[in-house]
């Protein structure tokens, strides 16, 4: 090691001189791993929570095959699925109408089909709700009337023909006597659970006694835009699109609650 020494001062100056540089490269040693440390720990905090959000994205890309659809369960834990659009209907009567299934609809032209996944074997609790979504779905949420009668058939009873004539792409040929629900009221609530926002209908929400933010839809003034950014804002989910696709044709109020 090469060690410089000025002369024109003392041995014990010379020395002085290199205690201060030592003390003043300590300082800086200790300054660094400091910085390193703070960055380190600064980083360890962006890593957890890009990982929280990329498991936040896996989760909610990762869907399952009914939520292409409308979709809750019921407060007894049964599936209920319903078409967006006249397309989905006959989708969802051509594969996804089981033998064992019930078919709603509301009494109004211009409804999702929508199906309790065993519903024969279902409780009344179970298809008093999946008529309610029924409701909710149906063109009556726009045309503002604040009830709709909504009926039930079995898979025995609906047309499974793609060939059907006269009638329009997601219209189905019915028999035999149907099941009624009268005046169900056009309500549904939202939540956040484990990352995935859930629209069910309110008499659903009411008997699963879930806490915390959730929000209850019901008709009003705004537009479905303006609806789904208040929506998203106050649970805190930012999948516009999702939010938008389910909620009903038509125009809202939303009230919260936290």
């Amino acid at each position: 090691m090469r060690i410089s020494i000025d002369f024109t001062k003392s041995a014990q100056e010379n020395a002085n001189d290199y205690y201060q540089k030592a003390k003043r490269f300590e300082r800086k040693r200790v300054g660094a791993e400091k910085a390193i440390a703070e960055l380190e720990e600064r980083y360890r905090k962006v890593e957890k929570e890009r990982s929280v959000e990329e498991r936040r994205v896996i989760k909610r890309t990762e869907k399952r095959w009914f939520q292409k659809f409308h979709w809750f369960y019921t407060s007894k834990g049964m599936l209920v699925i319903g078409g967006r659009d006249a397309g989905q209907n006959e989708l969802i009567n051509s594969k996804h109408f089981g033998d064992n299934d019930l078919f709603f609809h509301a009494d109004i032209y211009g409804a999702s089909v929508v199906i309790l996944v065993e519903g024969v074997n279902g409780d009344e609790e179970s298809r008093i709700e999946a008529a309610q979504f029924s409701g909710c779905y149906s063109s009556a949420w726009a045309a503002m009337l604040r009830s709709i009668d909504v009926y039930s058939l079995k898979r025995s009873q609906i047309s499974k023909a793609k060939d059907k004539g006269s009638l329009g792409k997601g219209s189905f040929l019915m028999s035999g006597e149907r099941e009624w629900y009268r005046n169900i009221k056009l309500e549904l609530a939202a939540f956040v659970k484990e990352g995935e926002i859930n629209f069910m209908p309110s008499v659903c929400f009411d008997k699963l006694e879930i806490h915390g933010r959730h929000v209850l839809i019901v008709q009003g003034d705004m537009k479905k835009s303006d609806a789904a950014k208040k929506i998203s804002k106050f649970l805190e989910f930012d999948d516009l699109d999702t939010i938008m696709q389910q909620l009903p044709s038509g125009t809202f109020s939303i009230k919260i609650f936290d």
